[in-house]
């Protein structure tokens, strides 16, 4: 347990569990995972080494910030940016060898012009997330132009994102694939990877897994959808959020506690202060749906609005003592409290979970 009052826990054997079962599922495919955003919250550096020595062959983040932090650690790997990014960061993707997606002309002057020389480049097309990329029509006149700039630039990989592939029942994503097909035939693509699969395609899409996978939510163990749970697909969460207590005290009945006093004690009991708050990643309404914390292998409802830096749970007349250790996610004794718990009674996704837990709380990686 860190000595500081909270810390994110993540668990590298599980990272590498995971990558390991998606190469042993979507072979003969490469798997590039998905490291933008911290990881998920997960910690970037560490889960990209260990998903490397996993058998991943390659990274994707969302920003230059995000590949040039993995290039400072070392990472030789190669790093795919995945939008096309702001020319004037041109200069600094190709200092750094990161691999930019690209979707129109423009963009390759920038990478031209700030020395590029065979740098490999991946096109984005738009099959119907339209989000950003180029429409299937405009892809045979995209590597036209990208020819023209050779040998400055040279296609690496071609590829597009599924918009509905966590919904394993929608045909959207079979249309979206027949889109892409309809795009790519007939180009000369000398080799390139096409891609076209994230988490849900590669596990539940096999027609979507083509040359590699940008293996994402599924490699921390989460679900990618509704209609795909991660432990039927032998998937191991990766993540635990711990605390400790920092503060214990009785309450009589009819007392309130928190900010607008919201809850009223019905009867005497103990309340445990626990110093993690909205600030901290744990959204504030989460009491008033039902949130709930494991201490000494047993479940406590949290009370009260939580607070910027603090919460409260309410365990009765359980024997608490200050600095035990608090679970909010992860287990503890015989039970488990999932990530997809909390997205459940918020009425959003395990990604949003993740990612929304603050960069002041301290990350731990074990294992590996």
């Amino acid at each position: 347990m860190s000595p500081d009052r909270a810390e994110v826990v993540v668990d590298l054997d599980a990272i590498a569990h995971n990558v390991a079962l998606a190469l042993e599922q979507v072979a003969p495919a490469r798997v590039w995972v998905v490291v933008k955003a911290g990881a998920y919250g997960h910690g970037d550096v560490a889960v990209a080494r260990a998903a490397l020595a996993a058998g991943a062959s390659g990274l994707c983040v969302a920003t230059v910030d995000e590949g040039e932090r993995l290039r400072s650690a070392g990472i030789d790997a190669p790093v795919l940016l995945l939008s096309q990014q702001s020319a004037r960061l041109a200069g600094r993707i190709v200092a750094a060898r990161l691999t930019p997606t690209l979707y129109d002309a423009d963009a390759m002057d920038a990478l031209v012009d700030a020395g590029a020389s065979d740098f490999p480049v991946h096109l984005k097309v738009d099959t119907g997330m339209q989000r950003v990329g180029v429409r299937p029509e405009g892809l045979a006149d995209l590597v036209s132009a990208l020819a023209e700039r050779s040998p400055a630039l040279r296609l690496e990989g071609v590829y597009t994102h599924l918009a509905v592939a966590d919904r394993t029942g929608h045909p959207g994503t079979n249309e979206q694939l027949e889109r892409f097909a309809e795009g790519l035939e007939g180009l000369d693509l000398d080799g390139a990877l096409i891609h076209a699969a994230n988490s849900a395609g590669a596990l539940a899409h096999p027609g979507s897994r083509r040359d590699l996978v940008r293996l994402g939510i599924a490699m921390y163990g989460l679900s990618p959808g509704d209609d795909l749970d991660p432990s039927d697909l032998g998937l191991r969460p990766a993540l635990a959020l711990r605390a400790r207590v920092g503060h214990v005290k009785r309450v009589e009945a009819g007392s309130s506690v928190s900010y607008g006093w919201r809850h009223t004690f019905d009867r005497a009991t103990t309340v445990a202060t626990i110093p993690i708050g909205y600030a901290d990643g744990v959204p504030r309404r989460l009491s008033s749906l039902g949130g709930q914390v494991l201490i000494g292998g047993r479940r406590h409802p949290m009370v009260g609005v939580v607070t910027m830096d603090q919460l409260m749970v309410d365990v009765g007349n359980s024997t608490v003592a200050v600095d035990d250790e608090v679970v909010l996610i992860g287990s503890q004794g015989a039970d488990r409290i999932g990530v997809g718990e909390w997205s459940a009674m918020l009425g959003t996704i395990d990604y949003e979970v993740v990612c929304g837990i603050s960069a002041r709380v301290p990350r731990r990686s074990i294992g590996g």
